[in-house]
């Protein structure tokens, strides 16, 4: 079942359609030691770095990313999701999915505060999709490749746009869980927090707007905004930028207090399973999830560009393709001296 909101939507209808979404499940929520853009291994990637080697690298890689996104439809958000995690910590090198080794002092990323919430499912799709490869390529597709490979597919599948993915990194050596935080956008980052770690990255003010309209699809819980609800700094009171009728639906299932840690939000209230541009049609009527979303709406710096894409889906489509490329040049490792080519995406190589 289809459910839409148009500008004319009642108190009603917000508050049944939140409802109806916040339910009890696992799913997504989508800085210091920067982690800047490499442009010359940047330069080093290419659309057919595998032409030989493994030409049919996107047709096994979407086999899988169709049969996930079919199966468990939260993988599109969170893989996107786990993506933008990769890619801010330390580059786009893979360093995510490895796995906390048995006895070790230091937890690897994935097991970090900020990463708890990432969707199992993610990391499910990159484990299949790189058991598929391994089964035609063996040892020559990276990790880090197939992440970013599949994320555009995600973004495909749920009627986003299909741009080439520029391939040809290594896998990342280092993974530690001390280098999330403050490598990554927290939920309610000021304009200001955002614009300095983005340009941290090598991003811009543009990057930050647009790589936000992820946010299109996917989900948050709780804890992350409720602090906007009910005690918002400085009021003692409710966000006063948030919509009277968002924050009603929003506190039947987010209590101030002793709620299920396990309810989540879309961050799209009106169409939160297609990637479109509604996000930013959301922030100028004060419908964003995230106190870090509402305030691209709000900012004078920000607000403009939402309004521009707020009007032209596919002037969205082709700046969201331009900036993942962008993103995905990241800190990009590049020969065995700076990374490795892991065949278990969880493990470092030895």
């Amino acid at each position: 079942m289809a459910l839409f909101l148009t500008s004319n939507f009642s108190p009603v209808s917000i508050t049944m359609l939140l409802y109806f979404f916040l339910l009890t499940l696992r799913t997504s929520h989508c800085i210091p030691n920067p982690t800047k853009a490499n442009p010359t291994a940047a330069r080093q990637l290419s659309n057919d770095f595998y032409a030989k080697s493994c030409p049919q690298l996107d047709q096994l890689v979407g086999s899988v990313t169709a049969q996930q996104f079919r199966e468990a439809p939260v993988s599109g958000p969170a893989t996107i999701r786990l993506f933008f995690h990769d890619c801010f910590v330390e580059g786009c090198d893979g360093s995510i999915l490895i796995k906390t080794r048995a006895g070790s002092k230091e937890l690897a990323e994935r097991d970090a505060q900020d990463n708890k919430d990432l969707a199992k499912e993610a990391f499910d799709s990159i484990m299949k999709a790189k058991e598929v490869v391994e089964s035609k390529c063996p040892g020559v597709v990276s990790c880090a490749d197939i992440l970013a490979v599949a994320a555009r597919d995600f973004v495909h599948l749920a009627g986003g746009p299909y741009y080439q993915v520029k391939k040809g990194r290594w896998d990342g050596k280092i993974s530690m869980a001390s280098r999330v935080h403050p490598n990554l956008p927290q939920a309610n980052s000021t304009i200001d927090e955002l614009l300095k770690l983005f340009a941290s990255k090598g991003l811009t003010l543009n990057d930050l707007v647009v790589l936000s309209g992820a946010h299109t699809i996917g989900f948050s819980h709780c804890e992350h905004f409720v602090t906007r609800l009910y005690d918002y700094p400085g009021t003692s009171h409710s966000d006063p930028s948030i919509d009277p009728r968002l924050l009603k639906a929003l506190s039947m299932s987010c209590p101030k207090s002793g709620g299920n840690s396990d309810i989540v939000a879309p961050f799209d209230v009106t169409t939160p399973f297609s990637f479109d541009n509604a996000y930013y049609g959301n922030l100028e009527a004060r419908l964003g999830l995230l106190e870090a979303d509402q305030a691209l709406g709000l900012d004078p710096r920000t607000k403009p560009m939402v309004q521009d894409l707020a009007k032209d889906k596919q002037k969205f489509f082709q700046a969201f393709a331009v900036a993942m490329d962008k993103m995905g040049g990241i800190g990009v490792k590049k020969g065995r001296k700076h990374g490795e080519k892991r065949k278990d995406c969880s493990m470092h190589s030895l």
